[in-house]
């Protein structure tokens, strides 16, 4: 976790290998490489844990939504088409066992519980119901 008033650092894959390289080839210390790069060194040691293990593939930063290009995409696989799906069924499930779902779309969807009430979005949820 970040200090408050500090962004949070992405590390690309050959800036973390780097990293993992100066720790297992040059020995330098988790807590040197800390001071010097300012990352957390337990940060650091799962890299070179995920290193050890999986190679350099394990490094390559997974950021954002992998479906989210699915769902503007013309040509999907069947796969693809499957998955995406899957997706979408997994949410809905989530959202049931919550007890609520979706009426409308766009500025219009309303949250509904089972007992009957909504909620204009998920936003004003923390606010008293109607």
């Amino acid at each position: 976790m970040s200090k408050k008033g500090i962004a949070h650092r992405k590390w690309s894959k050959e800036e973390k290998l780097q990293i993992v390289h100066l720790h297992l080839d040059e020995h330098k210390s988790l807590r040197q490489l800390e001071k010097e790069h300012g990352i957390n060194n337990g940060l650091i040691g799962t890299w070179v844990k995920k290193y050890i293990e999986e190679g350099e593939e394990a490094l390559v930063p997974h950021n954002g939504n992998p479906y989210a290009a699915l769902h503007r995409s013309k040509s999907l696989s069947e796969v693809e088409r499957l998955r995406l799906l899957v997706a979408k069924q997994e949410v809905e499930i989530a959202r049931l066992k919550k007890g609520y779902w979706v009426e409308g779309v766009g500025a219009s969807k309303e949250y509904v519980t089972g007992r009957g009430k909504t909620t204009k979005s998920l936003k004003n949820s923390k606010r008293s119901i109607r």
